[in-house]
């Protein structure tokens, strides 16, 4: 071989891979990032150290801010700091589903998840899901009343999930399945 061969077999460079501690770093960000978007927020050790010091000089007895406070005021504030309450705010509502909706509509119907403003109900039959299709306002405005404000933006019916006919290794092409249950 010629040295002309040797120095074009001769493989590119890999670009250089980003460390651990490189992705720990980027992993670190997102995550804070995300804390931020919820609301969360963080204090320094030394501003920590600080507010406590300036809690005890405060702390005389018989001086204002002394009393008791209740229990859920102390839970709505870390609900707040946590950015947890619309989580909160949900699950009640589908916690409490059939008195919302009512039980008709309870019947035929069961909350499945919750996501950025959009609720998946799933229907019992394809019937159900029509006419859920068609109440979809009248729904999401019963749910808006029970939070205040308008947190479900829309609303995803999901219909029955078909039973398959199909088994085995080998099938016949035919016309399948057909929607015999509702």
């Amino acid at each position: 071989m010629t040295d002309e061969q040797d120095a074009s077999a001769t493989p590119e460079p890999e670009p250089p891979r980003a460390s651990a501690a490189d992705l720990a770093r980027e992993a670190m960000e997102r995550a804070r990032e995300s804390a931020r978007q919820r609301g969360a927020y963080r204090t320094s050790p030394a501003a920590a150290k600080r507010r406590k010091q300036e809690k005890r000089r405060d702390s005389q007895p018989y001086s204002p801010g002394r009393d008791p406070q209740p229990m859920s005021e102390a839970v709505e504030a870390l609900l707040r700091r946590m950015g947890w309450t619309e989580q909160i705010e949900v699950s009640g509502v589908m916690a409490r589903w059939r008195e919302i909706v009512g039980d008709q509509i309870a019947d035929h119907c069961e909350p499945l998840a919750f996501d950025e403003g959009v609720l998946t109900v799933k229907a019992s039959s394809t019937a159900w899901a029509t006419q859920l299709h068609i109440m979809s306002g009248q729904i999401r405005h019963r749910i808006n009343e029970e939070f205040g404000r308008d947190i479900v933006r829309e609303l995803k019916v999901l219909g029955p999930t078909a039973r398959t006919w199909s088994r085995g290794q080998r099938r016949v092409p035919g016309r399948g399945p057909r929607d015999t249950y509702g």
